[in-house]
């Protein structure tokens, strides 16, 4: 038996939130925020989806899952998840004479759980727990009611309030990832036989989906944790940011008038958000191929420099620079074509909005969640602006 395998069943029957597996959350289905974590994590070499729904098999395939079909009377209300992985299990060594080492159980209902956090739950059985799982810090006193109908403490005294320093320390399973040994799993049919490793993970991914206020919690902390990994992304200290104009400041389009004349569409969010950085003493600068004259009419307006006509701009980025004593590694190039791609590279941020030609997109060190010339760079404005005041 060789090789770690990671099993993430899910059914179609759900009566909390129906279909909820396929719903889109951040713009993907959920299960294939799980997929796409677990197709990530080093310690795992294939990535199956247990279902009986031919959507989520088709779906779960399109993100670069294996699928295999659960019977439908282990996908009811009250079948178990180790009765789908024990099947899974012996359908791939039946199928593909497959035997893994190590299963990884992950659940798709929790979309926060990253590679990094299935790499250490995994690590933990490799490195020699018989299983483990993915738990978070719990501070908080548990209660019930007995028979008599007194309340009681249940992980306290309730006579003697204890501070946090003083009382040992507890932990919450997370439901998010757990690993196990096959050949234990296969004897013992449930997921803690042995010794169990807990593996701690940050309590602000733990989340299950179950309901509708689940998937708002869900959208809310990955648009947090995406503007906390963009904000890490901008140099510090920053020292400049340049721009391209077309596709950056325009949503890339011209308009042709009867006489010739060419007009471009900018966003009013964007020129709020740059006038905010020129007041915060962020220099700025404009380098564009367009020789039309409306890109200097548009920078006059916001107090940018700019130069336009360019066939390349990779020198004169540089010896603006230069001139101000600002280095390239603290400077941030806003493009979205391929004669931007010298600049991206050559500065010490590349960023592009999302609907860069996929050059540009590959090169970048960051794509904005914006289109350009519709609240690209009022994104990147408010970002470099937030960062400077701690805010995340």
């Amino acid at each position: 038996m060789t090789g770690t395998v990671a099993i993430i069943p899910a059914r179609g029957g759900s009566k909390g939130l129906p279909r909820k597996n396929v719903l889109l959350l951040g713009g993907k289905p959920l299960i294939a925020h799980t997929i796409e974590a677990a197709r990530a994590a080093r310690c795992v070499d294939r990535v199956v989806v247990s279902t009986d729904d031919r959507e989520i098999a088709a779906v779960s395939r399109a993100f670069g899952a294996e699928v295999v079909d659960r019977p439908s009377e282990l996908a009811g209300d009250v079948a178990s998840s180790e009765s789908a992985l024990v099947h899974a299990l012996e359908a791939l060594a039946e199928r593909d004479g497959y035997r893994p080492e190590v299963l990884v159980f992950i659940q798709c209902t929790s979309p926060l759980t990253t590679p990094g956090d299935i790499d250490a739950v995994a690590r933990a059985v490799i490195d020699g727990a018989d299983t483990a799982l993915s738990v978070a810090p719990f501070h908080y006193f548990l209660w019930r009611t007995d028979d008599r109908g007194d309340s009681v403490g249940v992980n306290h005294d309730k006579a003697v309030r204890q501070m946090r320093q003083q009382r040992e320390p507890e932990f919450l399973e997370t439901g998010a990832v757990y690993a196990m040994r096959v050949e234990g799993f296969l004897k013992a049919r449930h997921r803690f036989f042995g010794r169990t490793a807990l593996v701690e993970t940050p309590i602000e991914r733990r989340l299950e989906i179950d309901d509708p206020a689940d998937f708002r919690l869900a959208e809310e902390r990955m648009a947090r944790f995406r503007r906390e990994a963009a904000q890490a992304t901008l140099p510090d200290p920053l020292e400049a940011v340049i721009m391209d104009f077309d596709g950056v400041f325009t949503d890339d389009r011209v308009f042709l008038n009867q006489d010739g004349v060419e007009t471009v569409v900018c966003s009013r969010r964007d020129g709020m958000g740059l006038e905010r950085l020129r007041k915060a003493g962020v220099p700025m600068m404009v380098l564009s191929k367009e020789a039309n004259p409306v890109v200097r009419a548009r920078c006059a307006k916001l107090g940018i420099p700019c130069e336009h006509g360019l066939e390349t701009k990779l020198d004169r980025m540089l010896l603006w620079l230069g001139e101000r004593g600002l280095d390239p590694a603290g400077t941030i190039y806003v493009g979205n074509d391929i004669n931007d791609i010298e600049c991206m590279r050559a500065a010490g941020c590349g960023i592009a909005p999302r609907d860069a030609h996929p050059e540009a997109l590959a090169v970048a060190d960051l794509v904005l969640d914006a289109d350009g010339g519709r609240g690209a760079l009022r994104l990147l404005s408010d970002m470099i602006l937030d960062r400077r005041r701690g805010v995340q």
